[in-house]
């Protein structure tokens, strides 16, 4: 038996305002599918954050349709966890529920176990911080039903390891339940494989099937696993994706002539144009020459941008070459400023994206919708 293992798609998600972006992410998603179904998979498991915000674009919608379709089609059947991103904590009922009442997709993200072809299949929709203790009780749950099923165990989580990430991680690998066979996990974008002595299957994060807000420009891969059950082991493979080349290249005023000539010459044999940040240290760059330089660029690559990076600001450097996830510290000020992580998310995930592509309309439904709650919460708000 063999099942692919897919997360963090964010269907919908647009970078720079790009409709090639946009289009980066279905381009991806469907080849996961459809490498999934070239290689015969008997299922295939979502493990949250499918669409990128609670109330997706209709054209995410229908590209995931299109996409479990093909999959039904081919008699493959698919079971999908809520990702923080498909979560509206305003809302009731998110989108993705429409899959799984029209039987297009199952969802498991309820901690009721499926057993499906003599394989259990278990998982848990994205808790926040303030509800992970809720865990305790219900993984002791999880594993007794593992620990009473002869044969393969799934448990589906979209969580923070804090073994694999100690920024990103919310859980320990020792709070799982110890007797499922593969742990597919969601939520970090990074590919990650770890086996546990205390666990008695792999711990795998796929990673995103694309750079998303939450990652630098970089050059880097993205994929999916396949993972094989035909032994009692679970052995998971690593399908990597074609995607859009992207780079960033470190250099100085002095160089710049030389580094841009080697990146036009090793570009111009790409499929796609590849998005590219040129970063310049030094203390006195001159912007009309770097613009002269990027410019020979412009008809090689999607975008291309540069920055500054000072030699005497140290802190400065240091900040840009960590990671930054702009969208989290964009909900950790609304949540100080609100007092409220439903109305955080909301702002950010929901009314946000709105505004972005002009959508008043929208945005003014969306405030109507949920005005009694946000009036409540804003009457304890302070700005200070």
């Amino acid at each position: 038996m063999l099942f692919s293992h897919i997360s963090d798609t964010h269907l919908g998600f647009v970078q720079y305002h790009s409709e090639e972006r946009e289009e980066d992410v279905y381009l991806a998603f469907n080849q996961a599918v459809d490498i999934s179904i070239k290689d015969h998979v008997d299922f295939v498991v979502f493990a949250g954050d499918i669409f990128h915000v609670p109330n997706p674009s209709g054209k995410a919608i229908v590209v995931l349709a299109n996409a479990l379709k093909r999959l039904k089609e081919n008699n493959i059947d698919s079971f999908f966890v809520l990702g923080e991103h498909d979560i509206s904590r305003i809302r009731a009922t998110p989108v993705s529920f429409v899959y799984h009442n029209l039987g297009f997709s199952r969802y498991v993200g309820n901690g009721k176990p499926i057993n499906y072809k003599d394989v259990l299949i278990l998982g848990y929709d994205k808790r926040r911080q303030s509800e992970i203790h809720t865990f305790e009780n219900d993984f002791a749950l999880a594993h007794n039903d593992a620990k009473n099923h002869n044969g393969h165990k799934i448990l589906v989580l979209h969580q923070g390891i804090s073994e694999i990430n100690k920024f990103a991680g919310e859980i320990s690998a020792r709070d799982l339940p110890k007797n499922f066979t593969y742990y597919a996990m969601g939520h970090l974008h990074e590919k990650e494989l770890k086996k546990f002595s205390h666990l008695n299957g792999p711990l795998a994060y796929p990673g995103s099937i694309e750079i998303t807000s939450s990652e630098t420009i970089k050059e880097t891969q993205k994929g999916f696993f396949e993972v094989d059950l035909s032994r009692p082991e679970a052995a998971p493979n690593w399908i990597k994706l074609d995607i859009r080349p992207q780079f960033s290249v470190k250099t100085t005023l002095g160089k710049i002539a030389y580094e841009i000539h080697a990146l036009a010459e090793k570009i111009e044999s790409f499929n796609r144009k590849p998005v590219v940040e040129i970063r310049i240290s030094g203390d006195k760059i001159e912007p009309e020459h770097v613009q002269a330089q990027i410019a020979n660029l412009s008809n090689l690559t999607l975008r291309c941008f540069w920055k500054a990076v000072s030699t005497t600001e140290a802190s400065g450097s240091v900040l840009m070459q960590s990671p930054m996830n702009v969208e989290e510290e964009m909900s950790k000020v609304a949540k100080k400023i609100l007092h409220s992580d439903d109305l955080a998310n909301f702002a950010i995930h929901e009314l946000l994206p709105a505004l972005t592509k002009g959508n008043t309309q929208e945005a003014n439904h969306l405030i109507k919708e949920n005005f009694s709650r946000i009036k409540e919460v804003l009457k304890n708000a302070t700005i200070s």
